[in-house]
C-alpha cells in the first residue's frame, strides 16, 4: 500500500471570447478532463485554484465546478499576472488532492493554445470528445448557477 500525499494537478485552456458560456463551457471540459485522467474523487480534493488572465472577467471559473457538484471543495478563483507578451484568454487549474499516486503518474492537462504552455506536459491518452461531453452532460447540476447568483446578489462569491 502507497503513502497518501497531497499532489497537485494542473491543467490550462483558452478561450475564444470573454462570454460567461465560453469561459463556463472550456473551464468544466478542462476539469472533467483533469477529474478522469487522474481518478479524482472530488472528496480527496482539498482546494482548486483557478486564474483567469486579465482579458477575461465575463464569470468566475469556479462556477463551473459547482455546476459540476464540487459543492464541499473549497475553491478560489484568481487573476493571473499581466505579463507582456503572455497567452491571453487562458484559464489555468490546479487541484490539490489526497492520493496514492507518485507524481509522475499524475497527468497534467493542456488544451487548445495553452499547450503551447507546457509542450513537455501537453500530449494526453486518447480521449473520446463525445463522451467527455455526455459526462459533463450526467454531471451538470444547473442549480449552481442560481445558487451562485443568489450569493453573489448577497455580497458572497462562489
Amino acid at each position: 500500500m502507497r503513502k497518501i500525499a497531497c499532489r497537485g494537478i494542473r491543467g490550462a485552456t483558452t478561450v475564444e471570447a470573454n462570454t460567461s458560456e465560453a469561459i463556463l463551457q472550456a473551464t468544466r471540459e478542462l476539469l472533467a478532463l483533469m477529474i478522469r485522467q487522474n481518478g479524482v474523487d472530488k472528496d480527496d480534493a482539498m482546494t482548486v485554484f483557478f486564474s483567469m488572465t486579465p482579458d477575461l472577467d465575463a464569470e468566475y471559473p469556479a462556477l463551473a465546478a459547482r455546476q459540476l457538484g464540487w459543492l464541499d471543495t473549497a475553491l478560489l478563483c484568481l487573476r493571473e499576472l499581466d505579463v507582456r507578451g503572455s497567452l491571453p484568454r487562458c484559464i489555468r487549474i490546479l487541484i490539490q488532492w489526497n492520493t496514492e499516486k507518485r507524481p509522475e503518474e499524475i497527468i497534467h492537462v493542456y488544451l487548445k493554445e495553452a499547450a503551447r504552455l507546457r509542450p513537455d506536459r501537453s500530449e494526453l491518452p486518447p480521449v473520446d470528445w463525445q463522451e467527455l461531453d455526455q459526462w459533463i452532460t450526467d454531471h451538470l447540476n444547473e442549480n449552481a448557477r442560481s445558487s451562485v447568483q443568489h450569493a453573489t446578489k448577497q455580497g458572497g462569491r462562489s
